[in-house]
């Protein structure tokens, strides 16, 4: 029998996921990616439970090692004066949720998923590879893509389009009509400090979250507590420009600092320390009503960006990728696989992406609102604030039972 054959355009944490999936239950996956070199960037990402479950079984974790940090709480502030509204602990995280809670730089993720990668004869990973068109066929796929000034052809059983909020395939497939990326209003500012520029106490062990007028701020340790990453939210306009490379900029810091001059002196320190800011504006779209047509499926940013307010980006991606791979291990025809991954996936994802905006409404509350959220809070207490997460973080549906816990995937 020949060995099936997946092409995936985009190397980032979706692509990389889905391509260790599909080779762990036999698949040969090529991988398309634009980027002349695969670089790691980014900041900070959460890895909660129902990510770092699927990421276990793939030995990721392991590989990660100590630039994954297990938080032992999450702490909320208010933030004019710091005033703590609950404190969250995160010691029964495993026992709750069935696998640890964490903190990681996404270059270090991206890194250890491209080791695995790298390990594996059946993935071949390809970049500068911009993809240009596709047809699909009940045969097949074919994919036009350019490497430099040179026209290639790539033919497999599927594509999966994992290239982003802005995706090309996405765009393609006109899955429903006026379908386009859609500007928050917000903005991400981040960075990552040096542990020796803050003050010590923002090198505990945990996640902090503020709460201000219209912004909020994360910030917590990676690498082991040698850096602290930073990341602020601020709603402002933002004007769109027709290119991928808006999506990192250099950040003004007068003007982050400006915005955040009422805030807390402590949280302000840290924003000081920041040696550079780089500004991430926020986008999502519309929920798809199918993400699969024929042969061709959406995968990560790509079927359902959402905005961070849940930290849920790389973790949705992730739960795609094992969802993806235990929807064709149990089909034979690819076409009805791809359909089944779509409807495993839509309902929970798009609860998140929901769930996500709401979120961002109440972080930037202000007033009489903001006071009302603040006591609901403190009436929930550190338990009613877990239960709240707990469809988020348990094992996600439909992404479990790709291969076996102790299946090594360089086997495949």
């Amino acid at each position: 029998m020949t060995q099936p054959h997946a092409i995936i355009a985009g190397a980032g944490i979706g692509g990389l996921s889905a391509s260790l999936a599909l080779a762990r239950i036999g698949w040969r996956v090529t991988l398309l990616e634009r980027s002349p070199v695969l670089e790691e960037v980014g900041a900070g990402l959460q890895l909660s439970p129902n990510a770092s479950t699927i990421l276990r079984e793939w030995g990721i974790l392991d590989k990660l090692g100590r630039n994954a940090l297990e938080p032992e709480a999450i702490r909320i502030r208010r933030a004019k004066d710091g005033a703590i509204l609950t404190h969250i602990a995160l010691d029964d995280a495993r026992a709750r949720w069935g696998a640890p809670y964490l903190t990681a730089h996404r270059a270090d993720l991206q890194r250890a998923l491209m080791e695995k990668v790298a390990d594996v004869p059946a993935i071949s990973l390809r970049t500068n590879m911009n993809v240009a068109g596709f047809a699909s066929s009940p045969d097949g796929v074919v994919v036009a893509a350019k490497h430099g000034l040179i026209n290639l052809q790539v033919e497999g059983d599927m594509l999966i389009g994992a290239d982003g909020v802005r995706s090309m395939i996405r765009d393609r497939l006109s899955l429903m009509p006026d379908d386009r990326p859609i500007y928050s209003n917000r903005t991400a500012w981040r960075a990552t400090i040096p542990a020796d520029l803050v003050d010590a106490a923002f090198l505990v062990p945990e996640s902090n979250l503020w709460l201000g007028s219209k912004a909020h701020l994360v910030h917590y340790p990676l690498r082991g507590g040698d850096v602290v990453n930073v990341v602020a939210i601020v709603e402002e306009k933002f004007r769109i420009e027709d290119n991928r490379d808006f999506w990192s900029t250099l950040g003004d810091a007068g003007y982050l600092l400006k915005y955040f001059a009422n805030w807390d002196v402590r949280a302000r320190r840290l924003l000081q320390a920041a040696p550079e800011w780089r500004k991430w504006p926020l986008f999502d779209r519309n929920p798809l009503p199918n993400w699969a047509s024929g042969r061709i499926a959406l995968l990560g940013d790509a079927a359902h960006p959402m905005l961070p307010f849940l930290a849920q980006g790389a973790a949705q991606a992730i739960e795609d990728a094992a969802a993806l791979a235990k929807s064709l291990e149990s089909r034979d025809s690819i076409e009805e696989a791809l359909q089944a991954y779509s409807s495993a996936r839509r309902d929970r994802a798009t609860k998140v992406q929901s769930q996500s905006r709401n979120q961002a409404t109440i972080y930037h509350l202000s007033g009489p609102a903001a006071f009302i959220r603040d006591m609901g809070m403190k009436a929930l207490g550190p338990e009613g604030m877990l239960a709240r997460y707990d469809w988020l973080y348990a094992t996600p549906h439909g992404a479990q039972g790709t291969a076996r816990a102790d299946e090594d995937v360089s086997a495949s």
